[in-house]
C-alpha cells in the first residue's frame, strides 16, 4: 500500500499514479496493450478528437475485497457501452478482451494505489478512446488511441450516503428536442457543465434535467441516473433515449427485484414526483446519492429526511457495496477477479 495516502479521507479527484495503459489502432488492427509511464499524451494538432469530437470515455471501479484480492465490477458491461458510444461516433473501439486486459495490466502496475479493504475507497478506472488521424475535412479517423488511467478515490459527494439538494434545469437542454443524440452517448458531459455551475452558485449540489422537448418528464441528473422509490416499494427509473444506460442502475434493478421491490422502467412525469418517498442519483462514481429536495422555480419537493438516507436506498447501497467488496456472495456473476 502507498503509505503516503490518507485512504479514509480521499475525495473524488485526479491523483497521478505515474503510469497508464495504452493500445493503438492503426492499419486496421489493435496493438498489444502496454504499460506507459508519465501523464502526457502527444497528438497531432489536426486530430479528429480535437476538431470533430471523436472522443469518448468510460468509468468503472476496482475494489480491494475482504479476502485481500482485487476485483473489477462488470468490466464487460463497460466495454460494451464504450463500443456503443464508439459506433455512434464512427469510431473503432477495442474488443472487450483487450478492454479487460487493459484493466488487469493497469491494476497490476498500480497495486500500491488500490485502497485497502475497509477504507471506504476504491480504485477508479477511466478508459479513454480518441481519434488521432490528421483530418481537416469532415471525416472519421483512421487511427485511434485507447488509454486507461486509474487512481484511488473516495465518495463522489463528500458525505457519501448523505442526502443532497438538487436544482431542476429547464433552460439548459442537453439533447435535441426529439431526444436523439443524447449528450452522454459519447461520454461527453460538457453540455451539462453550465447547468451545474449555476446550481453550485445557488447552493445546490446536483442538477436534474427534464426532457428537452416538453420539460414534463424526468431524464437524469448531471452525474447520474434518476431512481425513485414509491411508498408501495416500487423502484422507478426513466425510460428515455436521452439517458445514459447506467451499469450501476442496471445492477440496482436486479438487486431491487431480489429484495422484493417491483421494478418499473418507464416515462416518469415531473408532476408525479410528490408520490415518491425516496429519490436517488446512481452511477459508478456516486454509487447511490440520496436526494433530499428538488427545486424547480418556486416549487420545492422534499423526500425523506434531510440528514439521513431512506431505508430502501440504504438497503440497495449496502447490498451492492457488499457484493463489490466481497462481503457477500456475488450471485450475479458481476465480479471479475484480477489476481492471478
Amino acid at each position: 500500500m502507498n503509505a503516503q495516502i490518507d485512504w479514509k479521507n480521499l475525495g473524488f479527484e485526479y491523483l497521478d499514479t505515474g503510469s497508464h495503459v495504452r493500445a493503438d489502432f492503426s492499419a486496421g488492427k489493435w496493438s498489444e496493450p502496454r504499460v506507459c509511464s508519465g501523464n502526457q499524451l502527444s497528438i497531432h494538432v489536426a486530430a479528429t478528437c480535437l476538431h470533430y469530437g471523436q472522443a469518448c470515455f468510460e468509468g468503472l471501479k476496482v475494489f480491494r475485497r475482504a479476502d485481500g484480492t482485487t476485483a473489477c465490477f462488470r468490466p464487460q458491461a463497460n466495454a460494451d457501452r464504450l463500443a456503443s458510444s464508439a459506433r455512434r461516433l464512427c469510431m473503432v473501439a477495442p474488443p472487450a478482451d483487450v478492454f479487460v486486459e487493459c484493466v488487469a495490466k493497469l491494476v497490476q502496475a498500480n497495486q500500491s494505489y488500490v485502497p485497502p479493504f475497509g477504507a471506504g475507497a476504491s480504485f477508479y478506472v477511466r478508459p479513454l478512446l480518441i481519434g488521432t488521424s490528421a483530418i481537416i475535412g469532415v471525416h472519421e479517423s483512421d487511427d485511434y488511441v485507447f488509454i486507461m488511467l486509474g487512481m484511488p478515490v473516495g465518495p463522489y459527494y463528500k458525505n457519501g450516503l448523505f442526502p443532497v439538494k438538487g436544482l431542476v434545469q429547464e433552460h439548459y437542454d442537453r439533447a435535441a428536442p426529439n431526444g436523439v443524440g443524447h449528450v452522454k452517448a459519447g461520454g461527453n458531459y460538457a453540455a451539462a457543465l453550465i447547468g451545474d455551475r449555476e446550481a453550485r452558485a445557488r447552493g445546490f449540489d446536483i442538477s436534474l434535467y427534464l426532457d428537452s422537448a416538453t420539460h414534463t418528464f424526468v431524464d437524469e441528473f448531471t452525474t447520474s441516473n434518476f431512481i425513485g422509490i414509491t411508498r408501495d416499494r416500487r423502484y422507478v427509473t426513466p425510460d428515455s433515449t436521452s439517458v445514459l444506460p447506467s451499469v450501476t442502475n442496471d445492477s440496482l434493478q436486479r438487486i431491487a427485484a431480489d429484495l422484493g421491490l417491483i421494478v418499473e422502467r418507464r416515462p416518469v412525469r415531473w408532476d408525479e414526483l410528490d408520490t415518491f418517498s425516496e429519490i436517488g442519483a446512481c452511477g459508478t462514481a456516486a454509487v447511490i446519492t440520496p436526494v433530499y429536495s428538488l427545486t424547480r422555480g418556486n416549487e420545492t419537493l422534499t423526500f425523506g429526511q434531510e440528514n439521513s438516507a431512506g431505508p430502501v436506498l440504504t438497503d440497495l447501497y449496502e447490498e451492492i457495496q457488499a457484493i463489490q467488496y466481497g462481503k457477500k456472495e456475488d450471485r450475479y456473476g458481476w465480479i471479475h477477479r484480477l489476481d492471478k
